[in-house]
């Protein structure tokens, strides 16, 4: 029944940080345990935004925390948010980790760095993602606070500290254990989970709680973040029944995407245009997951002579590396990504596509001209190689800036698709001139719909559900959707907020 095993290693994405106004004076749980025996719920960030994922679980005997994700906003608040827990570390038991997006993960080294001394379980690929991302998340931040202090020591200002360093990562490395998908894990007696294939991006999980609770066991399912059916390399999200409590993501909740088989046309539309009037495409892109999925209809782009020859570069050492630990495990595969690798052949290696890595090679795409295609890191343009890219990219009206993925209030690439016309981008300010195009087509997470859906195969046991990781329109949009489908006890948690579950205890 049980089977882990420590994975010690560390690697090196991106940057994010955690839930808006969630910091509090800390508390001890005091450790008696929910009242009436219930199981206690506490909402503690990634409610009315879609950063810095955390929840809280007490069973009394065990508590546990539902993820540990990075807020991502303004520096003072996202420094005040992700310093302060609203609890006591040292008194958490253990972490499930869903993926290892930093909005999910990547607050981990902070947590471990104030007190936690438990176990912090994952999926072998979220691990291997986790590492990597947290060790390049310390280093882009030392990167980052360094350039800030350099200015800061010019005007006689305090200096800055990164949230944490890569000595804080490699201390919290060892509390990872790896778990396979449907192995069932038992924490102690009448108390178990087991991580389920959630289809949105590498190793990402459902993670099923069962607890025993007086003559009978409490099904809770949280999602993390659930992934589309149908898209390319990984398989569909694995369909959970029977359960009696949903914690569910509502980033799409109120929102439809469109077609993902429309893709690879509309990829191939900026792309022509782009190479018609001789400018860049720019894709900010996360390293996880998007950038792999870019990649892929690149390759079927290009395998059927569907777009115009011209160089592709992937300017992320991250994206790099990542790409490699998906070559890593083809458990996570669907039917048609394992048979093209069958058939040796590599659609994140394909000709045209070059790595850059060195920060000169990185530069001298800047100086050069168009047309070609660049993608690069972080996918809401906080950090990163990117912010290289749109300073040099942005003033020129050849050029396509296509954004793939969800932009988080707060962040420069927000402010980007909601069309403005100047920002500012590393204390400068730069004239937007380029194209912004957006592209829904390659969301890896569920839409209202794909949700909708989701939930009625879970069947009619349901006794509650409780709406995270969304802002608030799509929340209410997606709960009303869930109220005519007839279900009882649709929740939107505040900031802070707890339930007791079962709702009527006895």
């Amino acid at each position: 029944m049980l089977f882990v095993k420590p994975l010690f290693k560390l690697c090196a994405d991106a940057t994010s940080m955690r839930e808006r106004g969630c910091y509090r004076e800390k508390g001890p749980l005091m450790r008696q345990g929910p009242s009436s025996g219930q199981i206690s719920l506490r909402f503690l960030g990634g409610v009315g935004t879609v950063t810095g994922s955390l929840h809280l679980v007490d069973l009394g005997s065990c508590i546990l925390l539902l993820e540990c994700g990075l807020f991502q906003g303004p520096r003072r608040r996202a420094w005040e948010v992700n310093t302060t827990f609203s609890f006591s570390p040292p008194e958490i038991d253990l972490l499930l980790l869903s993926h290892a997006h930093l909005d999910h993960a990547g607050n981990i080294p902070t947590l471990v760095k104030q007190g936690f001394a438990g176990k912090i379980y994952a999926t072998s690929a979220t691990v291997d993602l986790a590492s990597l991302m947290l060790a390049d998340s310390a280093h882009l931040q030392a990167e980052d606070v360094g350039y800030l202090n350099r200015r800061q020591s010019l005007w006689g200002e305090a200096t800055l500290k990164p949230l944490y360093t890569p000595e804080e990562v490699a201390a919290a490395l060892p509390h990872f254990w790896a778990v396979p998908y449907q192995q069932e894990v038992r924490i102690e007696p009448g108390l178990s989970f087991t991580f389920l294939d959630a289809g949105h991006i590498l190793g990402s999980a459902l993670i099923l709680l069962e607890v025993a609770w007086q003559d009978r066991k409490i099904r809770v399912c949280f999602t993390g973040d659930l992934g589309r059916p149908r898209l390319p390399i990984l398989r569909d999200p694995y369909q959970v029944r029977d359960i009696d409590y949903l914690i569910m993501e509502s980033t799409y909740g109120g929102s439809l995407h469109a077609p993902a088989e429309e893709a690879g046309q509309r990829l191939e539309e900026v792309i022509s245009h782009a190479v018609a009037v001789g400018g860049k495409v720019i894709i900010p892109a996360f390293a996880v997951g998007r950038a792999q999925e870019i990649l892929y209809e690149l390759y079927q782009l290009e395998t059927k002579q569907k777009i115009p020859v011209l160089p592709i570069y992937v300017d992320s050492p991250l994206t790099a590396e990542v790409t490699r630990i998906f070559k890593r495990h083809p458990e996570c595969y669907d039917q048609e990504t394992q048979q093209l690798f069958d058939r040796h052949e590599d659609p994140f290696g394909f000709k045209r596509l070059s790595y850059v890595h060195s920060v000169e090679e990185s530069k001298a795409l800047n100086r050069a001209p168009g047309p070609f295609l660049v993608l690069a890191a972080s996918g809401m343009c906080e950090a990163g190689r990117i912010l290289h890219h749109l300073i040099h990219g942005l003033p020129d009206p050849r050029n396509t800036i296509l954004f793939v993925g969800y932009q988080a209030e707060g962040t420069l690439g927000r402010r980007l698709v909601e069309g403005a016309r100047r920002v500012r981008i590393l204390e400068g300010e730069y004239p937007v001139r380029a194209r912004i195009e957006v592209m829904h087509h390659f969301s890896a997470h569920a839409d209202r719909k794909d949700l909708l859906n989701y939930v009625a195969g879970c069947g009619s046991g349901i006794k509650g559900v409780f709406l995270v990781h969304g802002e608030r329109e799509e929340t209410r949009a997606l709960a009303q959707g869930l109220r005519e489908m007839g279900l009882p006890n649709v929740h939107l948690p505040a900031l802070g907020q707890s339930y007791l579950i079962p709702e009527k205890a006895g």
